[in-house]
């Protein structure tokens, strides 16, 4: 097998890269630009999710996308409240006892992807461990409910790995979406320090078992570089993926949300990005996406239909 990890096609991954102004620790490195969200179809956007009472995981966890994908009439969706159950080090979504559920939020978030006219969505959620089901439920009512008021909207779920529980991950799968979506976000070896209450086996099981449930299905993972990791773990954790079948691959450059989150350890050259996505396609994802500003849900869209070009994968959206 070729060597996958070549010292002359990437710098040294002994260089530390680009690192932050001691004095300065938050100051980017210039290839980190963020378009200020605006615009007609962003104000569109913003004004429907406020009158339908909804969450998106875009504000919530301030990706650096947002004006982008808004612009572009596109956003992924925050079921399940906007208080997560676990406390993990990246994520500014606030941690705590979460409310009730809404049964009707499947419903409202529907109408909006009806009134928004989208062609893809993408649809996550918080973590509900204090549920034996994780909310799946919910996963299964918005899927099917896309379904009856968006016909020809493709979905994608971004789900939690419901602490490794098969029944809750078959209750989505049942349910047939295009993509399933997991992240792993780091390497085995920062999995306590960047998400305590996570277990890297759960990650891995979930995505393997989503393929073994339906072989049919695009699954995705994503991961965050810039938190300690070493060039060789990121391509490990890829390895990992890969050997579970795992079709779209996402890696992005880490940004500290705010001071009481976890620092940046280094931010990651273009040319490294680069090398990771070749990387990626060499070990069989059918799509990488990589780069400083990528997040999962980027160009999703782009994904689902290039790939469901593919004869052997399903879309039950078809155009």
């Amino acid at each position: 097998m070729t060597n996958l990890i070549d010292p002359n096609a990437i710098p040294s991954t002994n260089d530390p890269g680009w690192q932050p102004d001691p004095e300065h620790p938050r100051r980017r490195p210039p290839w980190i630009k963020v378009r200020a969200p605006n615009g007609e179809n962003y104000d569109r956007v913003l004004e429907l999710m406020r009158h339908k009472k909804l969450n998106t995981v875009c504000e919530e966890a301030q990706c650096p996308n947002l004006g982008e994908c808004w612009g572009r009439g596109t956003a992924t969706f925050l079921m399940m409240g906007d208080t997560c159950t676990r406390s993990c080090g990246f994520c500014d979504i606030k941690t705590g006892r979460p409310s009730p559920l809404d049964w009707n939020e499947p419903n409202r978030v529907a109408e909006s992807v009806r009134a928004l006219g989208l062609r893809h969505v993408v649809i996550t959620s918080v973590n509900r461990d204090e549920r034996a089901d994780g909310g799946a439920p919910i996963f299964a009512m918005v899927i099917k409910r896309i379904r009856q008021l968006q016909p020809g909207c493709s979905i994608e779920v971004l789900i939690p790995d419901f602490k490794g529980s098969e029944a809750a991950l078959k209750i989505v799968m049942d349910a047939q979406p295009e993509i399933l979506n997991h992240n792993v976000e780091t390497v085995p070896r920062l999995f306590k320090k960047v998400q305590p209450q996570d277990h890297y086996e759960w990650a891995m099981k979930t995505l393997e078992n989503a393929k073994k449930m339906d072989p049919l299905v695009l699954t995705k993972s994503g991961i965050m570089v810039g938190l300690g990791e070493t060039f060789e773990e990121i391509v490990e954790v890829m390895r990992d993926l890969a050997a579970r079948g795992v079709d779209i691959l996402t890696i992005g450059q880490y940004l500290q949300p705010s001071r009481n989150h976890l620092p940046v350890e280094r931010f990651y050259l273009p040319a490294e990005f680069d090398r990771l996505r070749e990387i990626g396609l060499e070990l069989g994802f059918k799509w990488v996406e990589s780069g400083p500003l990528v997040r999962s849900s980027y160009r999703a869209d782009e994904q689902v239909r290039e790939l469901s070009k593919l004869n052997h994968i399903h879309m039950f959206s078809a155009e």
